[in-house]
This record gives structure tokens, C-alpha cells and sequence, in this order.
């Protein structure tokens, strides 16, 4: 949640097209998911931030937004947040290898390209998302470190897939950490989402079982007066400081190179995820004064500006001290230890689910951040800013890290062609 933590919002544009009679149609633009602030689920620290809608959305035009399957990057990454998400492992069954898995990634990339344009399933369609269009669903995959043994391909396992390294923040639960294999559903209609969580369940048949699950949300596009930030369930806005498609060096921080990188040639277009569930330890949060709460992360909860004045967008003034001598935004506020410039550069592209899970017998709510992260390398991206946080940030007394993963995320798919197929059939 790393100041990074900033904003959980991501920039969505979404251009009005010619409205077809009986109803207004869009089309999404590319949005920002956000990486610099906080790196909730980076470090120890934090909660995520991530970016908001550029545009506030109609509700009535809400379903007929619209993310292509086919491209240079998959989709899921680069787009604006949306308002259900579900994450799912899987691990491949007993004797299911390379050819199981391939026939696997093609069954997954049908479904997948057919629902994201609004299409039901070519068989067995559970009619859930009958009535709605395609609600800006995305479905991404990727590949866990164990996937290269399991299919016979450990050549050409990349070593940034090595694995996270402990952090003392951590109280993870190996059961619900990794996988084989990961995909990430989002849309903007919860029926939607669900809908696409179960056609990939269905479509793994015997090849592969769930290892995990975890189901999310966000603000639903359209839901505030005017764009602005998201927040998360801390009440903080969540991704002020997410790297932007339009900075010069985007893609170099958030995507691996199609040449000049020591991946493997299949990683082309392609980028690293982390997930992290975060629990936020909402009672202790909320014990907090107002000004307790805003010290912790160096920035006011009202508009996400920093401590050192200004408006959200405005560059903080680390140096700035009070009378007493005291700096204004203390040492160990999360947005100070987070900056990107504090870290030797290191940023990573935040887009996360808010989740709540129940609440514990003692009352205790069950609740927190899914945090996904994005990056080119997560050696240089997300492992430093954790390490930062494991280190003194004054946040990761209010959360804990209870559930890990690290993912290879193949470039997208040409047309004709599914994920991951240069992997497998190269």
C-alpha cells in the first residue's frame, strides 16, 4: 500500500460512440492502474493504491463498455479498476503436463476472448450474464514458478520468477499462496464477473483444480460526482501516485522488453504480477484520531494531499519541518518511505481489489486489500519497496500480509493465437 498507497484508483477515459437506438454505447479507453504510492501489498506496508475512472461513468452505458482480448499486452493491467474482481489459482492435476496445459491455455483464451466482447459460452452457458453486455470484463493469465516443472519446461522458467523473498511482515498462509497457474477476472458488473470466474472453472475440467480463491471490489464507475481517486477500506485515497501509461518510462518499469531483456523470448510484452492479501486491521485503524491516522500515512484523508500542503497531485516537501523541529511528514509515514525516489526508482503499477471476507467469531472483520502489482522485474520493483516497508513502516501495525504470490504474465495474444502459446509450442 505503499504511497504508490496513493490513490486506488485508476484513470479510465471512456469515449462516447454514436448512441445506437435504445441505449448509449461506449468505448473504453486505456485507463492507469497506479504504482508509485503505496505499496500495500508491497512491502509490509501498505495498501495499495491504484487509479480512478477518469470519467464519471452513466450507469445506463455501464455494460457496453468494452477491453480487447487481442493486443500487444494482455488485458487486466493497464486498465481502469473495476468493481469486481475475482482471483483464482490453479494447480495442474496429476499427470496432466505440457500438452494438457496447452489444450488448457487455448480452452481458457476462446472463453475468454468471447465473453469479454458479450458473447455466452459456445456450450453449457449458465445464462448468469445473459442480460448485460460486456461490462469492461477482463481475463488475464499467468504462470506460477512451480507451472515449469510441472510441465517439463524449466529451461525456460524466467528468473525473475525466482521466488519472493521472507519478509518479517509476513504470515502467510501457504495454501492460499502461488499456484500453477492464475488468472485474474475483472468487470464492472458483478454478474459478469461471476460468470467468467465460472466458465474458467468449467473450461478446466480434469486438466487442473483450484488451489485457491479470493473475490474483490471497488468503487462501481459513475458512483462520485466527479473522477477522482478511489479509496480503500481504510477511507484513504489509493493511488495518487500510480506510474501512468503516458510517463516516458512506463512501459520499461511496467513491461518486459521485446529485445535487449535476459528473459526468455515468450515474456516479450509481458510483465510480473504480485498478490498480496493484506488484511487491514480495521478496529485498531479506526481507534485512531484523525490526525493520528493521516500521520501514519503522511497525507490527508480528506483529498489524499500531503501533510505538507498543496492538493493531491502536489509534490511533497520531505525537508519541511514543524516548530519543534519535527518534519511535517514523519519519517516513517508510509507515502515517505514509499516514494520512488527514496527507493533508488523502484515504482510498480498498483491495481487492486478491496475485499471483506466476514467477520471472525471475536468480531473481528475479516477485510482488507488484494493487492496486485505490476512490473517488469520484481527484483527491481515490488522486493525493494517491501523491504523498505518491512523496515520501519508506521502502517504495518494496522495490516498483515496473510496470503503471497508471484506470476509470469505472457504478452497478449495475436489474433489466432492463445495465451501463452509461444511458451508452449516454442
Amino acid at each position: 500500500m505503499p504511497e504508490q498507497s496513493q490513490s486506488v484508483t485508476e484513470d479510465r477515459t471512456a469515449a462516447a460512440e454514436a448512441p445506437p437506438a435504445g441505449g448509449v454505447s461506449r468505448r473504453a479507453l486505456l485507463g492507469t492502474a497506479g504504482a508509485t504510492g503505496l505499496v500495500l501489498g508491497a512491502a509490509g506496508a501498505g495498501v495499495g493504491y491504484a487509479a480512478a475512472p477518469a470519467q464519471a461513468v452513466p450507469l445506463s452505458s455501464v455494460g457496453s463498455d468494452r477491453a480487447m482480448f487481442h493486443g500487444k499486452h494482455q488485458p487486466g493491467i493497464t486498465e481502469g479498476l473495476q468493481a469486481r474482481g475475482h482471483l483464482v489459482a490453479f494447480d495442474l492435476a496429476a499427470g496432466a503436463g505440457r500438452a494438457e496445459a496447452a489444450a488448457l491455455l487455448r480452452r481458457w483464451s476462446t472463453t475468454a476472448e468471447r465473453l469479454m466482447a458479450g458473447d455466452p459460452m459456445t456450450q453449457d452457458d449458465t445464462d448468469v450474464a445473459r442480460d448485460a453486455g460486456p461490462s469492461a470484463l477482463t481475463v488475464t493469465f499467468g504462470f506460477g514458478n512451480s507451472f515449469f516443472t510441472r510441465t517439463g519446461l524449466e529451461k525456460q522458467r524466467p528468473s525473475s520468477l525466482d521466488p519472493l523473498p521472507d519478509f518479517s511482515s509476513d504470515h502467510l498462509d501457504r495454501s492460499r499462496s502461488n499456484g500453477d497457474l492464475w488468472v485474474q477476472i475483472g468487470a464492472d458488473d458483478a454478474l459478469v464477473a461471476f460468470h467468467a470466474l465460472r466458465a474458467i472453472q468449467k473450461d478446466a475440467g480434469t486438466a487442473a483444480k483450484v488451489r485457491w480463491q479470493m473475490n474483490g471490489f471497488n468503487r462501481t464507475p459513475g458512483a462520485t460526482a466527479h473522477p477522482m481517486t478511489a479509496r480503500n477500506l481504510m477511507g484513504q485515497l489509493d493511488g495518487t501516485r500510480n506510474p501512468k501509461p503516458t510517463d516516458s518510462d512506463f512501459d520499461r518499469r511496467i513491461f518486459v522488453p521485446a529485445s535487449g531483456s535476459s528473459d526468455p523470448a515468450w515474456m516479450a510484452n509481458g510483465s510480473y504480477a504480485v498478490v498480496r492479501r493484506i488484511r487491514m486491521l480495521l478496529d485498531d485503524w479506526e481507534k485512531l484520531s484523525l490526525a493520528a491516522q493521516e500521520n501514519v500515512i503522511g497525507r490527508k484523508k480528506s483529498n489524499g494531499a500531503p501533510l505538507t500542503g498543496g492538493t493531491e497531485t502536489t509534490a511533497m516537501d520531505l525537508e519541511k519541518a514543524r516548530a519543534d523541529g519535527e518534519y511535517v511528514v514523519p519519517i516513517n509515514a508510509h507515502a515517505r518511505i514509499t516514494r520512488p525516489d527514496q527507493n533508488g526508482g523502484a515504482a510498480i503499477l498498483r491495481r487492486p481489489f478491496s475485499y471483506h471476507d466476514g467477520i471472525d467469531a471475536d468480531g473481528t472483520p475479516d477485510a482488507g486489500l488484494l493487492f496486485v502489482c505490476w512490473q517488469a522485474d520484481p527484483l527491481r520493483g515490488f522486493v525493494p519497496l517491501q523491504r523498505k516497508l518491512d523496515r520501519g513502516d508506521a502502517l504495518s501495525q494496522y495490516i498483515r500480509h496473510e496470503a503471497s504470490g508471484l506470476f509470469a504474465v505472457p504478452g497478449g495474444a495475436a489474433a489466432g493465437e492463445y495465451v501463452g502459446q509461444r511458451l508452449l509450442e516454442g
